[in-house]
């Protein structure tokens, strides 16, 4: 809960007494949301790595890792065995 700001001193020493007593998580979420905010080279940087972990986790999935047991098997029991009878090999 915010208090009514009457004088500017008066309202911020008023909301750094709040961020001070507020929850230790949504302070480290203010930290690193202040940080991205005055990034400039890094939000280029994260988005390079954001879209090369697009690729790697759907593109690639999509196209060079079939789903094996589905393909092979028609129901879940036969695909069960299967992976036990792969695992204790």
């Amino acid at each position: 809960m915010f208090p009514v700001c009457y004088f500017n001193n008066v309202c911020t020493f008023e909301r750094n007494k709040f961020f001070m007593n507020s929850h230790i998580l949504y302070r480290v979420f203010k930290f690193y949301v202040d940080g991205f905010r005055s990034m400039t080279v890094g939000k280029t940087l994260w988005m390079i790595i954001g879209i090369k972990l697009f690729i790697m986790f759907v593109v690639l999935k999509l196209f060079f890792f079939p789903d094996f047991l589905k393909s092979n098997f028609d129901n879940d029991s036969e695909r069960s065995e299967y992976v036990i009878e792969q695992l204790t090999k």
